[in-house]
C-alpha cells in the first residue's frame, strides 16, 4: 500500500483556535487523549512530533525520531516498540505504530456519540412531529361508532350493543357541583392541578409492564380523556406517547378547567350512560347540579370499571370505592374530617332495561356482565368494545343455558318471593362455562357472582386434605361419628341428632356426618384444609384465616368457583381455571384474542387423591334422591343454619359427572332464613338439589353415558367400594345411606306435595324429594359446627360454619 511521506523539517506550531478533531493523535492505542498545547507543561514535551489532523498512512516512512529525553507518552515514533510478548506488539503490516487501533476506537466512538446524539435528539423530533400530527380531541369527538356483538359458543347472538344506546347529554362544568368534581379527581387524579397532564412514573411503570409482559400503568385524567375520546385504549407503548404528546399538547391549548368538563362530559359511568349528566340520571334520577357530595363519590367511585362496580350488581365494592373517594377528599383538605363522618352511602335506584346500554334484560344480561368484566381482565376495555365493532364469542352453550333457565323457572315457579337462585355449570375437561344463571333480572344482581357460605359441601376439600395427609386418611376409616362432641373447645352436633358411632368415612360424607369431618379437619389443619381448597380451584384470596369452623363451609365461595373446583375432581386432579371468553375479533378482522381450542390444565393434586374425593361423593345424589338417570355421580349438599333457631340462610348443591360439574345456589338477597311454600325450611337437597337434577339431566341428554377412572383406593379402602366398570348409575347405590334420620327432617315424603309439580320429571326428587327424602340425615338444623366463631361474627350474614348439609 502507498503510504504518505513523513513530514520534513521541524513541526508547525500548534494552532489552538482549532482544535483538532477526536482521536487524531498517533498514540498507542490505549485509549489516551492529549490535548494539543499544553502551556502549562514544559522540558522535553514541547519537542513532540507534529499532529496533523490525521495520522500517517499505514506502510508510511517514520518521522524523524524524537529526542531521547521526549516524553513517552508523546506522538508516534517517539515510543519505543514494547518488549517480546506484549499485547500491543506490533508487525510490519499495521505500521508498526499502532495506528490500526485507533480507527476502530474511531468509529466505535462515533457509534456510541450518534447513539446518544439520537437518543436525545430521537425523542424530541418525534415529540414535535406528532405535536404536529395528532390533533387535540374534545369531549363530542367520542367515538362510539360500531356495533359489538357477543355471541354464544356456537356463534349465535347473545348481546347486542348500539350506538343508539348510548345516553350523553353535555353540561358546562359550573353545572357540576365542586364536591362532585373533587370527588372525581379523588378517585382518579388527585394532582390534576398541577401535573403537566402525564405521569411520568405511571408512564414508566406502562413501560416496565409492557416489557414484563404486563398491562396497564398510570393514566391522568388527561390521559384518560384522550383514550375516551380517541378510542384508542391498547395497551402499547406508542399509545402512551401518542398520549404524552397529546396530554402536553391540550395542557398548552386547554385550562384544566376545560380539560376537566371534557372528562366529565365524555367517560363511561355504567347503565348506558356516558358523562356525568347521564350517569346522574341513571343512578339517582336528577340533574348533576342536584347531586350532593356522597352521591357523586359514588359515582365517581365507578368510573375504573363501570360495569362491575355497579351498587345494584355489586354493593360490597361500590361501597368500598365510595369511601376511597371520600377518605381521599379529606386527604386532600377538600372535605373536613367532621363532614366526612356525617356521609352516608347514597340511595341510589335500580336499573332498568332501557338503561342497559344494550344489556339483555333477562338472565342473558349477567352472562354479558360477567364476560365484560372478564375482558377487563385480558385487557380489553369498555372503550374497545364501543368503538371497535368487536365480536366477543363466549363459550355459553345455548341449549345449556336454555336447561339451566328452564329448570330454575321449573323448580322455583309458585315458592316465596323472596327466594335467589344462581347456577354455573363448567366443563371439567376444558375449563369453559358452558352455563351462567344469575337471576332472571339481567339488569340487578348478578348471584352467580356473590360470596356465600357453601356449608357442607365443602367437605370434599376436607377430604381432599387428608388424603394428602401423612399417613392418608382412606375412606375406609373409621371415626366416631356420635352426636354432640366436645372438639377442641367447640361443641358440634350433627343433624337432627344423626349418629354413627362407628362410621367410615364415605359412610359420613354419604350422611354429612359434621363430627367426623370437624374433628378430620382438625386432625389435618385447618390451613390445610384451605389449602387444599385452593389447590382445587378456590380463589387464592378466599378463605382467610382458617379455623375449625372451614371444615363445615364458614368461609364464603361463588357458585363459579365451587362449580371449577369440583371439576377438578371430575378431571381426576387437572386443574382449569373457569372461562367465559373464547375469542375477540374487530370488525376489520383481527384478531384480539383467542384462547385457543384445548387447554391442558394442571395436574394440581395426585389423580388417586381426586379419584377418591370422587368416590367420596358417589351415593350422595341417589341418597337424597336427585340421583342421574342411569349415569354415574358425584355430589354434595350444603345447607347454612340461619342465626334464627331453626331456619338456614343458604342452601347447595354441586355435583359432576366426567363432563359437567354444576353449582346450585339457594337463598335471598338479606340472608333472611329460607322457607318453601309450605313454610318449611329449605335445604341443599330440596329446592338447590331438585334445581340441580333437572339441569343436569337435560344437559346431558342425548350424550354418552361416561363413566368416572378406575377406582384405586388410598390408605384404607371402604367396605363397599362399587365399580364403576358395572355400569351401575348412582340411582342403584342406596344401600347404605336410607337411615332413620333421612325422613325425620319433614316427617315424610308427602312435601312433595308442597310443589305439586314434581312428578312431570319422572323421579321423585321433586321440592319434596328433599324436604322428606332426608334433609334431615346431612346435618340440617342442629349441625353447628362452628359455634368456635366468637359471638355476633357473622355480623348478620350467615352464621359461619352452621351449615351442615343435606
Amino acid at each position: 500500500m502507498g503510504g504518505r511521506p513523513a513530514p520534513a523539517g521541524p513541526p508547525p506550531r500548534p494552532v489552538p483556535q482549532s482544535p483538532p478533531p477526536l482521536l487524531t493523535h498517533d498514540d498507542s492505542g490505549v485509549g489516551h487523549f492529549d490535548p494539543v498545547v499544553r502551556p502549562a507543561q514544559a522540558g522535553p514535551r514541547t519537542a513532540a512530533p507534529q499532529r496533523t489532523g490525521r495520522p500517517p498512512a499505514r506502510g508510511a516512512a517514520a518521522a524523524p525520531a524524537a529526542p531521547a529525553t521526549a516524553a513517552p507518552r508523546g506522538g508516534g515514533g517517539g515510543r519505543p516498540p514494547g518488549p517480546p510478548g506484549r499485547p500491543d506488539d506490533r508487525g510490519p503490516g499495521d505500521g508498526g505504530d499502532g495506528r490500526k487501533k485507533p480507527g476502530r476506537r474511531r468509529r466505535l466512538r462515533r457509534w456510541v456519540i450518534g447513539l446518544a446524539a439520537f437518543a436525545v435528539i430521537g425523542p424530541l423530533v418525534a415529540f414535535a412531529i406528532g405535536w404536529l400530527v395528532f390533533p387535540v380531541p374534545n369531549a363530542d369527538d367520542i367515538a362510539v361508532t360500531q356495533v359489538a356483538t357477543f355471541t354464544y359458543t356456537d356463534g349465535a347472538p347473545l348481546a347486542t350493543v348500539r350506538p343508539d344506546n348510548v345516553n350523553r347529554t353535555s353540561v358546562d362544568l359550573s353545572q357540576v357541583p365542586v364536591p362532585v368534581q373533587q370527588a372525581v379527581l379523588s378517585a382518579e387524579d388527585r394532582t390534576f392541578f398541577s401535573n403537566p397532564g402525564f405521569d411520568i412514573t405511571g408512564i414508566a411503570r406502562a413501560v416496565i409492564n409492557q416489557l414484563s409482559g404486563g398491562i396497564g400503568g398510570g393514566s391522568t385524567i388527561t390521559q384518560q380523556y384522550i383514550k375516551v375520546t380517541t378510542g384508542n385504549d391498547q395497551y402499547s407503548l406508542f399509545r402512551k406517547f401518542r398520549e404524552v404528546v397529546l396530554a402536553a399538547k391540550m395542557s398548552k391549548e386547554m385550562t384544566k378547567e376545560q380539560i376537566l368538563g371534557n372528562y366529565l362530559n365524555a367517560i363511561y359511568l355504567g347503565r348506558g350512560a356516558y358523562g356525568i349528566q347521564a350517569a346522574s340520571q341513571a343512578y339517582f334520577g336528577k340533574n348533576v347540579q342536584d347531586l350532593n357530595a356522597s352521591e357523586g363519590a359514588m359515582i365517581a367511585g365507578l368510573i375504573q370499571s363501570p360495569s362491575r362496580w355497579d351498587p345494584a350488581k355489586n354493593l360490597e365494592m361500590s361501597q368500598q370505592r365510595w369511601n376511597f373517594v371520600l377518605d381521599g377528599m379529606v386527604a386532600q383538605g377538600w372535605m373536613t374530617q367532621a363532614d366526612r363522618a356525617q356521609q352516608r352511602f347514597p340511595q341510589w335506584r335500580e336499573a332498568s332495561a332501557a338503561e342497559g346500554g344494550g344489556i339483555p334484560g333477562d338472565d342473558k344480561g349477567h352472562i354479558y356482565n360477567a364476560a365484560r368484566a372478564e375482558l377487563e381482565k385480558l385487557g380489553i376495555s369498555e372503550t374497545e368494545i364501543n368503538t371497535q365493532g368487536l365480536t366477543v364469542t363466549t363459550t355459553i352453550d345455548p341449549k345449556a343455558q336454555e336447561d339451566a333457565a328452564t329448570a330454575v323457572k321449573k323448580v322455583m315457579d309458585g315458592q316465596p318471593g323472596n327466594l335467589r337462585s344462581s347456577l354455573v355449570s363448567v366443563n371439567p375437561k376444558t375449563g369453559a362455562v358452558i352455563a351462567y344463571f344469575g337471576g332472571e333480572n339481567g339488569v340487578g344482581l348478578d348471584y352467580a357472582s356473590v360470596l356465600k357460605q357453601p356449608g357442607s359441601s365443602f367437605k370434599p376439600f376436607v377430604l381432599a386434605a387428608a388424603l394428602q395427609a401423612n399417613p392418608p386418611v382412606g375412606l375406609g376409616t373409621i371415626y366416631d361419628g356420635s352426636s354432640p362432641q366436645e372438639l377442641a373447645g367447640t361443641t358440634v352436633t350433627n343433624s337432627e341428632g344423626v349418629s354413627c358411632g362407628q362410621c367410615s368415612v364415605k359412610e359420613a360424607m354419604t350422611k354429612s356426618i359434621n363430627t367426623v369431618f370437624y374433628r378430620m379437619g382438625l386432625d389435618v389443619g385447618p390451613q390445610r384444609v384451605a389449602d387444599a381448597a385452593h389447590q382445587a380451584g378456590i380463589p387464592a384470596d378466599l378463605l382467610p384465616n382458617p379455623t375449625g369452623g372451614i371444615s363445615l363451609g364458614d368461609r364464603e365461595v361463588h357458585p363459579e368457583d365451587m362449580a371449577a373446583a369440583y371439576g377438578t375432581f371430575a378431571a381426576d386432579g387437572m386443574k382449569r381455571d373457569p372461562f367465559l371468553i373464547a375469542k375477540v375479533t374487530a370488525s376489520d378482522g383481527r384478531v384480539i384474542y383467542d384462547r385457543g381450542s384445548t387447554d391442558n390444565g394442571q395436574q394440581v393434586m395426585p389423580a388417586e387423591v381426586a379419584r377418591n374425593v370422587t368416590e367420596s361423593m358417589t351415593d350422595v345424589a341417589s341418597s337424597s334422591r336427585i340421583g342421574l338417570n342411569g349415569r354415574p355421580v358425584a355430589a354434595k349438599t350444603g345447607t347454612v343454619q340461619s342465626s334464627v333457631e331453626g331456619q338456614n340462610n343458604d342452601a347447595w348443591t354441586v355435583g359432576y359427572t366426567p363432563s359437567v360439574s354444576t353449582a346450585v345456589w339457594v337463598g335471598t338477597d338479606d340472608n333472611t332464613p329460607i322457607k318453601n311454600s309450605a313454610g318449611r325450611p329449605i335445604y341443599g337437597r330440596m329446592l338447590p338439589g331438585s334445581i340441580w337434577q333437572s339441569f343436569m339431566n337435560d344437559v346431558l341428554q342425548g350424550t354418552p353415558v361416561e363413566q368416572f377412572s378406575d377406582f384405586e383406593p388410598i390408605g384404607q379402602a371402604p367396605a363397599r367400594a362399587v365399580s364403576n366398570d358395572s355400569g351401575q348409575g348412582d340411582d342403584q347405590q342406596t344401600t347404605t345411606t336410607q337411615e332413620p334420620g333421612d325422613n325425620r327432617d319433614n316427617g315424610d315424603n308427602g312435601d312433595r306435595g308442597d310443589r305439586g309439580n314434581r312428578g312431570d320429571r319422572g323421579d321423585s326428587s321433586g321440592d319434596g324429594s328433599g324436604d322428606g327424602s332426608g334433609d334431615g340425615s346431612s346435618g340440617d338444623p342442629g349441625s353447628d359446627g362452628n359455634s368456635d366463631s366468637p359471638p355476633g361474627s357473622d355480623a348478620g350474614r350467615d352464621r359461619p360454619g352452621r351449615g351442615g348439609d343435606n
